[in-house]
Order: structure tokens, then C-alpha cells, then sequence
């Protein structure tokens, strides 16, 4: 059985050869391009607005034992419950209490990554109870029984062609069905999920700790459906997820917006503060709040790695990233995948089986650059990397290369000890496959340049 390193570099090597899925990424990120340059550009001083998001999501992870507490008590002032959930376990046994308690048989979800994180689609339908995704989206993906390709577009992989496929052979609507009548299909069989359904599952985009609120961005409206139609409310959000004050939603909004979309701001944006009150019509009678750490805690203690958790899962690194686009979402096999993926997985997964993730990266510093609370992604890659080694996590025939290596930089003899049939013969045999199947290694020359250059200029 191959380890997920060794996938990964398999899977990898197919994905990036695969021209019609490159065709479609590249066509559906240039896309994206367009958009946010013209977002950004409304931004008036872009760099001072990401050193304040940076600045913010520093204090917080500087003040989370005291931000938590504090966002606990306010959502409980007004009816809601708080959860806290150290591992995947945790979640899962809170959820299905909730979901037996009230008798539940079907679930309506909004996007999250948070839940795709502890895999609560699967571990319901183990349990016998149905849950469906809202987002057009995720219900496409889940329609394939595939993961989210990517964190903000679970279906960029995808052509209008496929999708169209897809529902002629789930649906039977026609095959050359255009996007307007996909969606219009898709609204006309999930609109009655959110009437049946008992409970509703969201994730929340940032806790607000002064109000003690979530707060949840999207564009079609199913999470507003989600939250309000069933009875029971439960949101599944990450503990970085936290903002201080509601005013800040001012900054990360238009940010989160704007990066990961290109609009000036999302076409909803909800505040939920608790269950529903006396005095409104709308809202669940019961709302849940599940605090999810799942390794965050373990990231936190990394004073160097910890501004992976500033992340507000905009995606704009994904789309930047010369990797991703090579190899796409489903390669990296984490429910966090591209540059920021490749960050926080070894930390919230393990590094012995995620350190290679910290490998597939050009470091051109691309993902740093587009990052809109300035993180140090590229940076931080190297930290992860020189975390393996200190470990001793890596093969021995690498710390053995390495040796030898040195050996050769320290002494210039011993790099001309062999001659240039031997060097070859050496990187063709042993160290072709590092270079790919698709790449011949570049050949050396027969003799050193110490070796030419008193062959050229004997009296020097």
C-alpha cells in the first residue's frame, strides 16, 4: 500500500499532464484574475488595509484564551449553547447528540470547510441520516461523491459540459442544458430539502467575540435558507475564526469579498447572534455553537508557523499558486489544499505523514503576495521543511545525498574525483526519477571547469 507522500507524487505527475483539466483551470482562474484585479483596484490603500488585518488576527491569537471565553458568554446571553470540540470525535459525538435529541432524520448544509474537515456528510450517513448540500457547488461535488476542489469554488475542475452531464444522468435534463437551467434545477430539488428538514449545518466565516455573534459570506442565499427554515441550528467554526469587535467586519468583509471573488462584497452577509427571540418571526428555536480546535492549539504553540491560523479562507493563494495549477485541489488529498494547505496540514494532521506538502512549492512567494492578512506562506513552507528535518523525518537516502553533498562543497578535489561519464551516469541512475519521466537531466561536461580552464590557459 502506498504511504500519501507516494500518492501524492503519483497522482501529481498524472494531474499535471492532464491537459483538458489544465485547460479548465486555466480558463476558470484567468477568470478569477480579472475579477480581482478590478476589485482590488477600488481598494484605496490595499497595503495598509492587509498590515490591519494582519495586525488583527495577530492580537487575537495573542488574546484567544480571553477572546473565547468572551464569545462564549455573550452567544449564551442570548440562547445559545457553545460546544467545545478538541478532536474530529468530539465534533462528530456533539453533532449526533444534538441530531438524536431532537430526532433528526435529515440535514440540510451551507457551505463549510470546517465540516468537510471532520467529514460530517460521511459520518451521518453512516449514522442513517440524510444530509444534503445547499451550495450549487458543493451539491455538485457531492453528486460525484468527490471532495471540494477548491475552499472558495468546490466545482472550478468542473466545465458547464460536465455539470450538464452530471444532471442529465442524475435528473434527466437535457444534455446541452445551458447554466441558467442547471441552477434553475438545482433550486426547484433543494427547495423543499430546507422546508423538510430538521436541522440546519453551517460553518460561520468569523466569530465576533464583542457581540458574540457568527457571521456567514455567501452568494446565493442557501445559508440564510439553512439557518432560518429548520428548527435547530448548528454552526461547526474553526477557533482562529475569531474577530474581536463587530466593527472589524468593516476591514475583512470587503477583503474576504474582494480576494476571493473580486466583489466590492459578497451578495449576503448575515450576523447570527442566538436562537430566535420572543419578539422575531424568524430563526431557529435552538442554535448550537461547536468550537473546533482539531490541532489549531498545536499550530498556536508554533511561534514561527502560527500565522497560519490568521487565515481567513479567501482562496486567493489556490489561485496564485503555480503548483495548484498544475496539480489541482484533489492531488494535495487534505481538506486544506494549495499553498495555505501546505502550511497548516503537517501541523493539523502530522508532519511525519504531511511534510511533503511543504515540498511542492516553487517558493516564488506568489501566495505571500496575494495574501490579504500578509502571511508569510512561502516563509513559513521553508519553517515546516526545516521542522521535518529536525525531526529526522525524512529517508535516510536523503540524508545521505545530503552528506555527500557537503562533502563535495567543502572540497573542490572531491567534486573533480570523478570525471563527467561517471557524474552522469550517476544522476541517470540514481537520481533520474527525481527529475520526473517527462525531463532528461541536464548532462555535464566530461571535464570540470578547474580541469578546462588550466586545459585553456596552461601558463595561468
Amino acid at each position: 500500500m502506498t504511504n500519501t507522500a507516494e500518492r501524492f507524487v503519483e497522482n501529481s505527475s498524472q494531474k499535471s499532464f492532464d491537459i483538458p483539466h489544465r485547460n479548465i483551470i486555466n480558463h476558470n482562474i484567468g477568470r478569477y484574475d480579472t475579477a480581482v484585479e478590478r476589485g482590488l483596484s477600488r481598494i484605496v490603500n490595499l497595503e495598509h488595509a492587509k498590515k490591519k488585518g494582519h495586525q488583527i488576527k495577530w492580537r487575537v491569537m495573542e488574546n484567544l484564551d480571553k477572546l473565547l471565553p468572551e464569545f462564549e458568554s455573550n452567544f449564551q446571553k442570548k440562547g445559545g449553547k457553545v460546544l467545545w470540540a478538541n478532536t474530529v470525535e468530539e465534533a462528530t459525538a456533539e453533532i449526533l447528540s444534538i441530531l438524536q435529541k431532537a430526532n433528526a432524520k435529515t440535514v440540510i448544509k451551507s457551505k463549510s470547510m470546517a465540516t468537510e474537515e471532520i467529514h460530517l456528510n460521511e459520518f451521518l450517513e453512516n449514522h442513517g441520516i440524510e444530509s444534503i448540500e445547499s451550495d450549487l457547488g458543493e451539491y455538485i461535488v457531492q453528486l460525484l461523491g468527490q471532495k471540494p476542489y477548491h475552499i472558495v469554488t468546490p466545482a472550478m475542475h468542473l466545465s458547464k459540459e460536465d455539470i450538464a452531464k452530471l444532471f442529465h444522468e442524475k435528473f434527466g435534463t437535457p444534455p446541452d442544458a445551458t447554466p441558467q437551467q442547471l441552477t434553475a434545477k438545482a433550486r426547484e430539488l433543494l427547495r423543499d430539502k430546507y422546508l423538510s428538514a430538521d436541522v440546519g449545518i453551517t460553518g460561520a466565516n468569523f466569530l465576533i467575540a464583542d457581540t458574540g455573534s457568527i457571521a456567514i459570506t455567501e452568494n446565493e442565499g442557501n445559508a440564510r435558507l439553512t439557518t432560518t427554515f429548520p428548527k435547530i441550528h448548528v454552526a461547526i467554526v474553526g477557533i482562529e475564526k475569531l474577530i474581536p469587535s463587530i466593527a472589524d467586519l468593516d476591514l475583512f468583509w470587503p477583503m474576504l469579498a474582494t480576494h476571493g471573488t473580486g466583489q466590492n462584497l459578497t451578495v449576503y452577509n448575515s450576523i447570527i447572534s442566538g436562537p430566535k427571540q420572543e419578539n422575531e418571526t424568524d430563526g431557529p428555536e435552538q442554535m448550537y455553537v461547536i468550537l473546533l480546535d482539531n490541532g489549531r492549539t498545536e499550530l498556536l504553540a508554533q511561534k514561527d508557523q502560527r500565522q497560519g491560523l490568521y487565515c481567513i479562507r479567501c482562496g486567493a493563494c489556490l489561485n496564485a499558486c503555480p503548483i495548484y495549477k498544475n496539480i489541482g485541489g484533489h492531488t494535495y488529498d487534505t481538506t486544506y489544499s494549495g499553498p495555505i494547505g501546505s502550511l497548516i496540514t503537517p501541523h493539523l494532521k502530522g508532519m511525519k505523514e504531511f511534510k511533503h506538502l511543504s515540498y511542492a512549492s516553487s517558493l516564488c512567494g506568489k501566495c505571500s503576495e496575494v495574501c490579504p492578512v500578509k502571511i508569510d506562506i512561502h516563509k513559513m513552507l521553508l519553517l515546516n521543511r526545516r521542522d521535518a528535518v529536525k525531526a529526522n523525518l525524512g529517508p535516510k537516502s536523503e540524508k545521505i545525498g545530503w552528506q555527500i553533498w557537503k562533502r563535495g562543497m567543502l572540497k573542490r578535489g572531491f567534486m573533480d574525483m570523478f570525471g563527467g561519464k561517471m557524474k552522469n551516469f550517476l544522476l541517470k541512475n540514481f537520481f533520474g526519477k527525481y527529475w520526473g519521466p517527462k525531463r532528461e537531466l541536464p548532462k555535464i561536461a566530461d571535464q570540470s571547469f578547474g580541469a578546462q580552464w588550466k586545459k585553456e590557459h596552461p601558463s595561468k
